[in-house]
């Protein structure tokens, strides 16, 4: 169940209350009058089941609350009583299948940040990435697709294309143009400096075969990994399940090709970096492409129950008797 904390001025009170009493997956709802001082109105809480809730909070957008209000969604709690469990009975569709568009929105918002972590983390994977290619390690390629943090832009940039949000497609392009060419720098680097020192031959047989060579040579499997990564790195985040483990299958298509890039051209191999570079480009180009259409697929299906919402609200107005 999502908890929703309502800050309702005096004018919508009652619109907004005749709204959740008349949802039947709307259970708990609780009115303190007077008690919320900006803006000068009620507080409303009540509770709805994850299926339900984006629909509901687009009613309660509809009313003008999120502008004149205050609209705070919380997850977490458990609800262990007959109406809430009536009330999941009631809404429409799965709860393992429900999106909360709300929290799509809000975790795509944070993951579009150039922050900081960001930056280590991209970096701290490609010196993992390095070491993996150097070795010809899967266990430590593993390792970097862990720490890899660069699926969260191209989900952020998805996320942007399907809601119509400029800004936040323009801050996903900024951390992917940030990301991925730091990557391949600090794996030149590593290369260079692991060269000098004598931890890495002058002379590297890995760029023509192993995990290099596979990163170096696209072809068709290459779009069909990436296709299902950019899916499951999309249904991981709607749907809030197994997070971490798509995000590394997810980052078996990026990382590690930034990486050899860098690790190529340190080696003066022109063909592997190329290759690399254009397993890279395809990669994340097909993650885009199925990552925007499974939010497509899920949000043509919240569209159709925004319109099913919306006739059995007219259904039942049109049926209420006239005083």
């Amino acid at each position: 169940m999502i908890h929703l904390r309502l800050t309702v001025p005096h004018r919508l009170v009652d619109p907004v209350l005749a709204l959740l009493q008349d949802d039947d997956a709307v259970v708990h709802v609780v009115r303190l009058p007077g008690v919320v001082l900006d803006p000068p109105g009620d507080a409303i809480f009540c509770d709805v089941p994850k299926e339900q809730a984006s629909v509901v909070v687009h009613e309660l957008r509809e009313l003008g609350l999120a502008g004149e209000g205050g609209i705070v969604l919380e997850t977490g709690g458990i609800d262990v009583d007959d109406r809430a469990a009536r009330a999941e009975r009631r809404a429409p569709g799965a709860p393992a299948d429900a999106v909360l568009w709300e929290d799509v929105e809000a975790q795509s918002g944070e993951a579009a940040e150039v922050s900081w972590a960001f930056v280590l983390f991209m970096a701290l994977g490609a010196v993992l990435a390095t070491v993996a290619l150097a070795q010809n390690s899967s266990v430590l390629m593993v390792g970097a697709m862990v720490v890899g943090p660069e699926f969260g832009p191209i989900a952020a940039a998805c996320v942007a294309l399907v809601n119509r949000r400029g800004r936040l497609a323009a801050r996903s392009a900024a951390a992917l143009a940030v990301g991925l060419p730091l990557a391949v720098l600090v794996a030149y680097l590593v290369t260079v400096f692991g060269r000098a020192v004598g931890l890495l031959p002058q002379r590297f047989a890995g760029v023509a075969h192993g995990l290099a060579s596979t990163i170096a040579s696209p072809d068709g499997f290459t779009v069909l990994v990436a296709l299902v990564a950019g899916a499951a790195g999309l249904l991981s985040l709607t749907t809030a399940k197994s997070g971490a483990i798509v995000g590394v299958l997810v980052s078996v298509t990026t990382l590690p090709a930034a990486a050899n890039v860098g690790l190529a051209l340190a080696y003066g191999d022109g063909h592997g970096a190329l290759g690399s570079l254009a397993q890279l480009a395809l990669n994340v180009a097909m993650m885009f492409v199925a990552g925007v259409a499974t939010l497509l697929a899920q949000r043509a299906a919240y569209r159709r129950r925004l319109h099913r919402e919306a006739r059995r609200v007219g259904s039942a107005v049109a049926e209420k008797p006239t005083a």
